[in-house]
């Protein structure tokens, strides 16, 4: 692909002329144009770096890039997706850079990384990167830039340490790790002197105006999608999710400061928009959203909703989507049993989910996606006879409407309070199991690839050992049989594919992010682990 691809853009900001000393940056996002280009993250970044005049910015993809600067100060990457380490591997040697940040010298660019893969454990991927900037861009990118320049001609180790002494900066090379042995647990996780902090704290913008697009294209993956961002964080909490705990607080974009303003921006150059957020419909004021969408003006708008909490669809709701090209709505249930979703703190019940397919189908959508889970801590058969008790009422009480559930195998996730919990072995079989009760009824069942499931598990619980896993199973291929043959080749140098994946670790073992603060102390997960467990010992009795 040539770099044809940027002519079609159409930007919805006025990139700076750079001043003649700006610094050259390269910001890369490590896959295909047409991913990059959607993700709201890399839209952002990209478009706050490009309006300063101190910096020269090109972008870098796998497929295409602008015109690259040949000697580039500073190179970043967005990560959006566990897997495309192998994709940064590619564009680092590309760009004839060492892999690990201990090879680097003067001559090479400063790497950073940042994006939701990064903030929630960077650890695996640690020893790449220079710098790792944890938490919301809105304030961190600002000072990363201007700290840079204050130390812009010393040396890299005077930067690295000028650089870590900013909020939610990370330098991964200024901590060492003591182990218990080389593949058993971490024993101390400490700064190499006490100028560097011992504990970085993920930042969290606190602001009411939130991230709209900053480029509309028809090469994006949703083609002409013009994105704006509802909300920000989820409210429920549910005790395994990395979306609501990884990014508390709660935050709503302001209606008349920030939501209508960028909607009636980018319905200027598309007819197509997209409401983000991990629970859009919980916007204090979505109902007049929907109103102000729904004037004739904007008749000719498509609109997309991401997942919606399940009690607050509507029929207004689904009509609104239908009348702008809406066919499906997606809402997360996890699981059809009471006692599961007390578990995880998912304040729904069957009833609920029942009328939300009712009407969903009374507003005149045409299908309804519905998201679960196998092997949520606490889980027995009875819960998967429950979730198919309760496809089949749903499928009852909205004939004709296309019933999908998605579903995933539960993968433990760092600053959540299921941290400590390892995969479930029996998660395959009862993913087997829903799709022979679901499918001979009419339901389409999805599950998530489980070999999958168990690599993100891997990577969502891992410490810097694993770096060098990632460069052999580079080679084998990313299949869960690279990982298997990799850990084999490292038997003794590293724990095995047990101890990250399926152990369920103790509430006293340091963790591989213990330095990375995030929202909520450890103290108060415990606590919320606490609860979850009195709740599972109830049940059981």
């Amino acid at each position: 692909m040539t770099s044809s691809v940027f002519n079609s853009e159409r930007l919805l900001f006025t990139p700076a002329t750079p001043q003649t000393d700006a610094i050259p940056v390269i910001f890369a996002f490590p896959n295909e144009y047409t991913v990059g280009i959607t993700s709201l993250g890399y839209q952002v970044v990209w478009a706050t770096l490009a309006m300063r005049d101190d910096l020269q910015v090109s972008r870098l993809f796998t497929d295409t890039q602008e015109q690259l600067p040949r000697q580039p100060e500073i190179l970043g990457f967005s990560m959006s997706w566990e897997l495309d380490y192998v994709n940064i591997f590619n564009l680092l040697e590309s760009l004839q850079i060492p892999l690990r940040a201990s090879f680097r010298n003067k001559q090479h660019p400063l790497v950073f990384g940042g994006g939701p893969v990064l903030t929630a454990n960077p650890e695996p991927f640690a020893d790449f990167f220079d710098v790792i900037l944890l938490g919301d861009g809105e304030n961190l990118l600002g000072s990363f830039i201007d700290t840079y320049k204050e130390v812009r001609n010393a040396d890299r180790e005077t930067q690295l340490k000028r650089l870590a002494q900013v909020p939610g900066i990370y330098i991964p090379s200024l901590y060492n790790i003591e182990y218990s042995s080389s593949d058993g647990e971490i024993l101390a996780i400490n700064p190499i002197d006490s100028e560097v902090p011992a504990v970085v704290q993920k930042q969290t913008y606190r602001g009411n105006t939130l991230s709209a697009s900053t480029v509309v294209t028809e090469k994006a993956a949703w083609e002409n999608i013009f994105m704006v961002e509802v909300v920000r964080s989820c409210p429920e909490m549910c005790r395994f999710c990395l979306a609501s705990y990884l990014t508390l607080p709660f935050r709503t974009a302001s209606l008349e400061n920030s939501l209508i303003p960028a909607i009636e921006q980018g319905l200027k150059v598309t007819n197509r928009l997209g409401l983000l957020g991990a629970s859009v419909t919980q916007h204090p004021e979505f109902s007049e959203l929907l109103d102000y969408i729904s004037q004739p003006k904007y008749d000719n708008v498509r609109l997309s909703v991401a997942s919606v909490r399940t009690n607050t669809v509507t029929e207004k709701l689904a009509q609104t989507l239908a009348k702008r090209d809406t066919r499906s709505l997606t809402i997360a249930i996890e699981s059809g049993s009471d006692k599961l979703r007390q578990i995880i703190n998912k304040k729904l019940y069957n009833d609920e989910i029942i009328q939300a397919a009712v009407n969903a189908k009374a507003g005149g959508l045409s299908s309804l996606k519905l998201y679960g889970m196998v092997g949520i801590p606490g889980e027995e058969t009875e819960d998967l006879d429950a979730t198919v008790t309760m496809m089949k009422a749903v499928k009852k009480a909205a004939p004709g409407l296309r019933l999908t559930l998605g579903c995933s195998t539960f993968v433990p996730k760092s600053h959540t309070p299921f941290q400590w919990f390892g995969v479930n072995k029996q998660s395959e079989k009862r993913l087997q199991f829903l799709q022979k009760q679901l499918k001979p009824q009419g339901i389409d069942f999805r599950p998530e690839s489980y070999n999958w499931s168990i690599i993100q598990a891997l990577l969502s619980r891992g410490d810097r050992r694993l770096s060098h896993l990632l460069e052999l199973t580079r080679d084998f291929g990313d299949s869960l049989g690279s990982y298997k043959r990799a850990f084999k080749e490292l038997k003794g140098k590293i724990p095995d594919l047990d101890f990250y994946v399926y152990s369920n670790w103790s509430t006293e073992q340091i963790l591989p992010w213990h330095h990375l603060q995030g929202p909520l102390p450890q103290s108060t997960l415990i606590k919320h682990l606490a609860e979850a467990m009195s709740l599972f010992r109830a049940a059981s009795l």
